[in-house]
């Protein structure tokens, strides 16, 4: 129907009079040239091979990167570092310039706060299978322990709805004791401490992208400056805060007391009974166990009164 109207298409435009105008200016075809052939050709190539970059600088973490992630938190963890909010700005600073120093790895801060949410994820999961009865902690080969398989199924069973939840009879979770440090008293008390629900995400499918376009070095002294930035701000922000009233102490719960109980190797069970009815009462005590390094927390609890 289309190619029967063209003729007459045609003749209304043959018909039509030309209002006057530049000759010279007058388009009167319009052709494909090589020209315009070869430039789109050229374009499509540029955006490949900027997408080929864009892939080839994802990274991913490894042992190493976790271990010099978690050196820094802990750290400055045990200095008060971890506030209601969060970290302070000049522990990702810190963090940053070791990752570099440690591993040569350019990271961001947002780099850092992905990783934190897997590591929350995983203290979410593990802390709350090691409160129940049958499961511990396999020192040696990082990872769960549990008295027979029937324990693991049944505790499975009863917890369907935990996404991914099969995968923690066997993950493998180096640097417990360091991921257990920063976040026991967090989760305990509520402070600090993000959603372990907001990401499941396992270490091989976590991306770090440092962009094309940015040289290291520069984006190191981008970095830096915008880490004493944020020091300058915390501090005034602090000393403006001093005068508010300060928040009423939260008690750390039993769970997670008896969570940090299993942790220690070797200590029985009588004595763990006999500690955490002390621990639960007495909150600066408990502080104190998780101060120590995990080889001296059996024997303080031993000599405790």
């Amino acid at each position: 129907m289309d190619d029967l109207l063209l003729p007459e298409v045609d003749h209304e435009l043959d018909d039509l009079e030309l209002e006057p105008g530049d000759d010279a200016n007058l388009i009167t075809s319009v052709e494909v040239t090589n020209e315009w052939t070869n430039f789109r050709q050229n374009f499509a190539d540029d955006i490949t091979m900027a997408e080929g970059v864009v892939r080839r600088n994802y990274t991913t973490w490894d042992d190493e990167m976790d271990g010099a992630l978690l050196e820094v938190l802990v750290d400055h963890h045990n200095n008060g570092d971890h506030s209601q909010n969060g970290w302070k700005p000049h522990v990702y600073c810190a963090a940053i310039r070791n990752m570099k120093e440690k591993c040569n790895k350019d990271i961001t801060k947002d780099n850092i706060l992905g990783r934190l949410r897997t590591f929350d994820r995983y203290y979410e999961v593990i802390t709350k299978i090691l409160s129940q009865s049958g499961f511990g902690w396999d020192w040696v080969n990082h990872k769960l322990s549990m008295d027979s398989d029937d324990v693991w199924i049944k505790y499975v069973e009863a917890n369907k709805k935990e996404k991914g939840l099969a995968s923690y009879k066997t993950k493998v979770v180096k640097h417990w004791e360091s991921t257990s440090i920063i976040y026991s008293k967090d989760h305990a008390n509520g402070e600090g401490a993000m959603t372990g629900a907001e990401t499941a995400a396992d270490p091989e499918a976590e991306p770090i992208e440092i962009s094309p376009e940015v040289a290291p070095k520069r984006q190191r002294t981008g970095e830096s400056i915008m880490c004493m930035i944020g020091e300058m701000r915390a501090t005034f922000k602090d000393a403006l805060k001093t005068t508010d009233p300060l928040p009423l102490p939260k008690a750390t719960t039993p769970a997670a007391i008896l969570a940090a109980l299993q942790l220690i190797p070797d200590l029985a069970e009588p004595d763990m009974l006999r500690s955490y009815g002390k621990l639960i009462l007495n909150e600066r005590l408990f502080e104190a166990l998780m101060e120590l390094p995990m080889e001296m927390r059996k024997a303080w609890l031993l000599v405790l009164p």
